[in-house]
């Protein structure tokens, strides 16, 4: 290991009774977060129906609630560190729920921009509580491994549950009833999670420093903002200036960390290679990949005339690879290495997207299932290896903020994706050419073109959905040609940043 940490013998800490169970109850949390994303693209073209949103503010839909989670999760670990993971868990998940009612009933853009917004606050406090309690709960490595790949295997499998569940729920009800179905497993989570997940947070945390914390908020707004502006709108005066100033608020969160005594992040953690590396590769990883994760139900579903149960279906195979390959993960990183592991997993995702480039409105499923299978297989062996190297290269007492850079890893990633290559497809998408009297509204998403189209004569309708879904697939090919290019560049940057790096063995641990 780099830095300060080094391999020591294991102190002979006794297994904690009930961890599995507690486990269990870690991954309902997880299981509202990937499930929420995933409904979400599925639930896309009946909420551009109902609230005619344009298409920036479709995007807004779409990544508010990653910008708003990126910039607290930092934060929200950290408070977790300093009052109780459990406690942080179990509020965040009352208010996850309550606001969940929020976007099922939101009536105009504007309202479920700013649900998803508070939604994203309530999230913030769930993935760094869980990964922070299983390395609470975990003391031996292979078990912490173990825990950590069935945590991944479970967000896989929601990635898998949402679009199914949702699909059925959207061919009977109203697409606010797939945020409802937040609402029992918030009410379990809490309920069980009360009674069986331990406290746990640091002995010695200082006080939470609420400038770094405003900090850290701002400098995320507003890089992630400059960033989405100039990609759908091009250089501006206000987004270079907004992004100018997320930038400094960001160089100040770090002096300000560097300076701290108690810091809300440690950023010395950066120094190590592997930490860096795995987060580095993580943030890449889900960039590259979020053009296809946000657009690919809306392909199925408005391209290929898929009803909404039977596009979740054709997203299986993706959630299947990622459980098999997060159970396996840490098998594989000990027997061959971390770096192998990883690389091989991120060049087979890069691969399949690059595969994804020929798809046109009349791809057979063959093509697109065993894609995403390999997209599946490949996220679940890098995201789980990184994963285990984050938590396994800080101290216990930090395991909630070194979490935190995970996830907003993740969730940076994935607003950035949907920012950059979501304004891809929709720049190539505006610029089709559309029938005379084609209302300017059928432009903003392929949605929009969709429910124009139902209201014209059928010559003029055919014409304008075989120009609208012919641009929409263009843009899509752009998005996942981008993604094949990151991907395959992540997979060589890793190699290099994660050489040397190992998962630890049984009787090892890592300390200062």
């Amino acid at each position: 290991m780099t830095g300060t940490l080094r391999p020591a013998v294991a102190t002979g800490t006794e297994p904690r009774p009930g961890r599995w169970l507690a486990l269990a109850v870690l991954t309902l949390a997880v299981l509202l977060v990937a499930v929420d994303a995933t409904v979400l693209g599925l639930a896309t073209p009946f909420i551009s129906e109902d609230l005619h949103p344009s298409g920036t503010e479709l995007l807004w839909i779409g990544d508010v609630y990653s910008f708003v989670i990126a910039g607290l999760l930092v934060s929200m670990g950290s408070l977790g560190d300093r009052v109780g993971r459990k406690r942080v868990l179990l509020w965040g998940a009352a208010a996850f729920g309550a606001l969940s009612v929020l976007n099922a009933y939101a009536t105009t853009p504007g309202l479920m921009i700013l649900a998803r917004a508070l939604l994203g606050v309530a999230g913030a406090t769930l993935m760094p509580a869980t990964l922070g309690l299983i390395r609470t709960l975990f003391h031996d490595p292979r078990e912490r491994s173990l825990a950590v790949g069935v945590w991944g295997a479970t967000a896989s499998a929601g990635t898998a549950v949402g679009p199914i569940v949702g699909g059925f729920l959207l061919e009977h009800f109203w697409w606010g009833s797939v945020f409802l179905i937040n609402l029992p497993v918030t009410v379990l989570l809490v309920l069980v999670g009360a009674r069986t997940l331990p406290e746990s947070r640091d002995p010695r945390p200082g006080p939470w420093d609420l400038p770094s914390v405003a900090l850290s908020l701002t400098g995320m707004l507003g890089v992630v903002y400059a960033v989405k502006e100039t990609a759908t709108h091009g250089p501006t005066a206000p987004a270079l200036a907004t992004g100018l100033l997320g930038a400094a608020a960001l160089y100040g969160f770090v002096r300000r960390q560097l300076a701290l005594p108690t810091p809300l992040l440690d950023v010395r953690l950066f120094r190590r290679r592997g930490f860096g590396g795995a987060v580095l590769a993580d943030l890449l990883t889900v960039l590259g990949m979020s053009g296809l994760v946000f657009f690919l139900s809306q392909y199925l579903q408005l391209v290929q005339g898929r009803h909404p149960f039977e596009a979740g279906l054709a997203e299986l195979p993706a959630a299947v690879g990622a459980v098999a390959a997060g159970l396996l993960a840490g098998r594989a990183a000990r027997r061959f290495s971390v770096r192998a592991v990883v690389s091989a997993g991120l060049a087979a995702i890069g691969l399949a997207l690059a595969a994804l480039t020929t798809i046109s409105e009349s791809t057979g499923y063959p093509l697109l299932g065993a894609a995403l299978l390999i997209v599946g297989v490949g996220a679940g062996f890098s995201f789980t290896v990184t994963a285990d190297v984050i938590l396994s290269s800080v101290p216990k007492n930090q395991a909630g903020a070194a979490s935190a850079v995970s996830e907003t890893a993740y969730e940076l990633g994935a607003a950035l994706g949907i920012a950059l290559l979501g304004s891809i497809v929709t720049a190539a998408y505006r610029d089709f050419t559309a029938p005379p009297g084609t209302p300017t509204a059928a432009h903003e998403s392929l949605g929009a073109a969709v429910e124009t189209a139902a209201k014209m004569p059928p010559p003029a309708a055919h014409d304008l959905l075989e120009a609208s879904r012919e641009a929409f697939v263009h843009g899509l090919h752009l998005a996942c040609g981008a993604g094949a290019a990151v991907l395959l560049a992540t997979a060589v940057a890793a190699w290099f940043l994660l050489r040397k790096q190992k998962l630890a063995d049984a009787g090892e641990a890592y300390r200062r």
